[in-house]
């Protein structure tokens, strides 16, 4: 039986199935074990359909699970620039994604999520650590370790920040957490 192409029979939101199939396979597999074809199974559309709205299985990530970051956009920005700044421009980013609370939120539940459900504990480090940290680390020509640690500072400030509400962190300047942070995560990252 010859398959058809072009657009699926129905009204349906062939986006939002791909989307809910994508959180089904991500959540049972994982992020290194999901495939693009195995998300264009489970939602009965051809891999080039996922392709077509979402480029990559990075991508498809971040629209099934609400992230206001998408790596093919983060790393070369970390990347870009002088080598002297990478730690300023880390903290920076990673400090001005979390101010806004319509961003945070999904990071916080993914967070929250990941210390109760050995699951999603595992899709949300394969996914920071392959899509995201690794690449910055390979990048900037540092060992993984050293990247882990500086994400790792920042992360506990991000918490320490808006869901412990530590004070005076919690309200402090943007400006003022960078010019502390950054020569420390700075220093994580030079070689």
């Amino acid at each position: 039986m010859k398959r058809r192409t072009g657009r699926r029979p129905g009204a349906g939101d062939t986006r939002g199935e791909i989307l809910t199939a994508a959180r089904q396979v991500f959540a049972e597999k994982g992020f290194d074990k999901a495939t693009i074809r195995g998300i264009a199974r489970a939602a009965a559309v051809d891999p080039a359909l996922v392709h077509h709205y979402f480029e990559t299985k990075e991508g498809l990530f971040v629209a099934a699970m609400r992230l206001p970051i998408d790596p093919a956009q983060v790393v070369p920005l970390v990347l870009e620039g002088p080598r002297e700044e990478v730690g300023e421009r880390l903290v920076r980013f990673i400090l001005t994604v979390t101010s806004d609370a319509q961003a945070r939120e999904p990071v916080l539940a993914l967070l929250r999520s990941a210390m109760t459900n050995e699951q999603v504990l595992g899709m949300i480090r394969e996914f920071i650590t392959n899509a995201l940290l690794y690449k910055v680390a390979d990048g900037l020509g540092v060992s993984h370790l050293r990247m882990e640690a500086a994400f790792g500072q920042l992360i506990g400030v991000v918490l320490a920040r808006y869901v412990l509400a530590l004070e005076p962190l919690a309200s402090a300047d943007l400006e003022e957490l960078v010019e502390l942070l950054a020569p420390t995560v700075q220093r994580y990252l030079t070689p």
